[in-house]
């Protein structure tokens, strides 16, 4: 008995350390001095496009990760082509690869003298522009919903996949009406992910993005540039709205999540 309670408040205290602490002593920094001095900080003009073109951003990649992520997960688990181990091991590359070092592939790729560095010379702004960071974020972000939907496709099986096509179901009929609200569940968890991973995102959009204020800075870059500017506050209430956005997300999961024990 007071091993379980010694190791799970041992638990506990651990995420508290790591966690609670620093999350807290944020906020704590946010409104040390009030509450104005924190809100006029992120009602600045490039406070407000920072948050604009990072919501702008999580909204595209979430929508292209979501939809990329569901149909190679399908691929992944009904499909019956080779060279599904090879593409399943690339999926996870994201997560193992600095996410500076995307972006630095990035510059490589669409810069002077790269594969695709001509379009600049057509009209075609990638770098340092809103296109290089959604790839770049698109890219760190891309194995979340894959990941959370193919266990969920093992688990439901195929009997009713094909119990539908046996009454005459076409194979979009059969993935809307009966794959879909199965895995609708998966699919909101890897959304939520995506999210917080596309909001937080900083290493590679900070290599392509130029870190343009009031242009191609987003909120994780605006909090590194006014830290480095010793405008603690600003730093501080920014990173308490990316907190929120990230909070809202997860309890908006957990409010609408089915009961234990009603499946997905």
């Amino acid at each position: 008995m007071l091993a379980r309670y010694a190791l799970r408040f041992g638990v506990l205290g651990y995420l508290a350390f790591l966690l609670l602490v620093p999350v807290g002593m944020i906020f704590y920094r946010t409104f040390e001095h009030g509450f104005w001095p924190a809100w006029h900080a992120v009602t600045t003009p490039a406070a407000r496009h920072a948050l604009w073109l990072t919501i702008l951003i999580a909204a595209i990649t979430v929508a292209c990760n979501t939809v990329f992520g569901v149909a190679l997960a399908h691929w992944l688990v009904r499909g019956r082509s080779r060279g599904r181990g090879l593409v399943n091991a690339i999926i996870d590359l994201p997560l193992a690869l600095s996410p500076v070092v995307v972006g630095l592939s990035l510059v490589f790729l669409y810069g002077t003298g790269g594969w695709f560095g001509g379009l600049a010379d057509h009209g075609i702004k990638i770098l340092f522009a809103l296109p290089a960071m959604v790839l770049a974020t698109i890219f760190v972000t891309i194995p979340f919903v894959v990941r959370e939907v193919v266990p969920v496709l093992r688990e439901i099986g195929t009997e009713q996949e094909q119990a539908a096509e046996t009454l005459g179901a076409s194979g979009f009929q059969v993935f809307r009406r009966v794959t879909l609200p199965a895995i609708r569940w998966g699919v909101a968890y890897g959304v939520v992910l995506t999210l917080a991973r596309a909001i937080g995102e900083f290493g590679a959009v900070s290599v392509v993005s130029g870190r343009i204020e009031g242009q191609t800075q987003t909120m994780t870059l605006f909090v590194s540039a006014q830290y480095e500017n010793f405008d603690y506050v600003g730093a501080y209430a920014a990173a308490v709205v990316l907190a929120l956005i990230a909070f809202a997300a997860v309890v908006v999961m957990k409010v609408f999540r089915p009961k234990e024990g009603a499946g997905y």
